[in-house]
């Protein structure tokens, strides 16, 4: 057998609120890699791990969950008024598969510093004490995200004391804005692509419930948690170790996206796992965290549960929370019910880590509800920085 050795691609494995993955300049990529197609493809599988039968990610850098499965390419901007192209992957963990159909709103906030401190932004905009406005274009929606990121001393700083439930320590806090965040560039303006804030999904085999099927920051299906015999306050275990409600969530979530037009077939979903997701609310009450910390109804407006690729996530996917806060402040969606009705521009929700706060400015032109951005404060960090290996030949 012939010997191949292995290549060095220069990389940093960062922390974004509470997902991680393996950061790239597009520019350091092989030079077959920096399109898109089977060979980048080919090449992030391997630096994750990907696909692994073992579910461990034990050859790569994965870390074997959907938060921890992910690439993200940076490049200058080929957008006016915009600093750095955000393009992030999804690698799928036991599929040979990357999904590229939408973003990941935790990793968004390390994009930020990773652009600062990579060059990207010009040094005569970098304050020795202050924050950095940086704006990214997130290239696998066509959306703007501006991040508030703090500087101290000349460099992105990264420790504090923001806690942010579901990430072991506390760290600098990095405001992000979603501008704009229905998706209304293929669906021509459709942040409610049925054209309704709630439908009746029927799910064949499964039953008929009551959906809001929402465009904002990710395509999402929001069910009621009772519809299903659950209560909202479930933590990943009550979801993940039973086999029949992964695939009774994974059967609504393909019906769902052939209801909002994502897929033509039920079967497409299997090659679409990243989007929609699919979640379910419940009215605010007292449940104990994954950490064990007690939370009191009071301290929170409602309960909401999410899947990301087939599992129920351990904290909240940050477009997820897009969602739900674009949905929030929309009287009538079923989110937006669980909270207690009326409008409002801010919830704070329960997950199975903790709590997050979302803000959402929604108004209603000519009969259409249009958000114009959602707000929420993340937190991220270098883990480490220098170069990844592959096989020459893995790609």
């Amino acid at each position: 057998m012939t010997h191949v050795p292995q290549i060095r691609i220069p990389a940093t494995y960062m922390r974004g609120g509470t997902s991680k993955g393996v950061f790239f300049r597009l520019d350091d990529l092989p030079e077959r890699a920096r399109v898109p197609g089977a060979e980048r493809d080919a090449l992030l599988m391997r630096v994750i791990g990907s696909p692994d039968p073992y579910g461990k990610h034990t050859d790569g850098m994965g870390g074997a969950t959907s938060s921890t499965s992910k690439c993200v390419i940076i490049s200058t901007s080929s957008q006016p008024g915009h600093d750095v192209d955000y393009l992030y992957g999804q690698v799928s963990i036991d599929t040979a598969f990357v999904d590229w159909s939408g973003n990941c709103g935790n990793l968004s906030s390390a994009v930020g510093p990773f652009a600062i401190a990579n060059g990207f932004i010009d040094p005569a905009r970098i304050p020795r004490d202050g924050v950095v406005t940086v704006r990214i274009w997130q290239a696998n929606i066509g959306k703007t995200i501006v991040a508030h990121v703090p500087v101290t001393n000349g460099q992105v700083q990264e420790t504090g004391d923001f806690e942010l439930d579901g990430v072991t320590f506390p760290a600098a806090e990095i405001e992000l804005e979603f501008l704009d965040p229905s998706d209304d560039g293929e669906g021509g303006g459709a942040m409610f692509p049925t054209g309704n804030l709630v439908d009746e999904l029927e799910v064949p085999g499964v039953g008929t419930f009551k959906a809001t099927l929402i465009n904002a920051g990710i395509p999402t299906i929001f069910l009621d948690a009772s519809d299903l015999g659950f209560t909202g306050t479930e933590l990943q275990p009550a979801i993940n170790d039973n086999p029949k409600t992964l695939a009774m969530f994974e059967t609504i979530r393909a019906h769902g996206a052939v209801r909002m037009g994502l897929i033509e077939r039920i079967e497409q979903a299997a090659t679409r796992q990243h989007t929609p997701k699919v979640a379910f609310v419940a009215p605010a009450q007292d449940y104990t965290a994954s950490s064990g910390k007690h939370i009191a109804a009071a301290d929170i407006d409602l309960h909401v549960r999410a899947l990301s690729m087939g599992k129920l996530h351990h904290a909240m996917m940050g477009t997820a929370a897009v969602a739900i806060g674009t949905a929030a402040s929309i009287p009538g969606t079923l989110v937006n019910l669980a909270a207690g009705g009326g409008e409002r521009e801010a919830v704070r929700f329960g997950h199975p880590s903790g709590t997050l706060r979302v803000g959402a400015q929604a108004r209603l032109v000519g009969g259409q509800w249009t958000v114009t951005k959602a707000i929420m404060s993340r937190s991220a960090r270098v883990l480490m920085e220098g170069a990844v290996r592959v096989p020459g030949d893995s790609f």
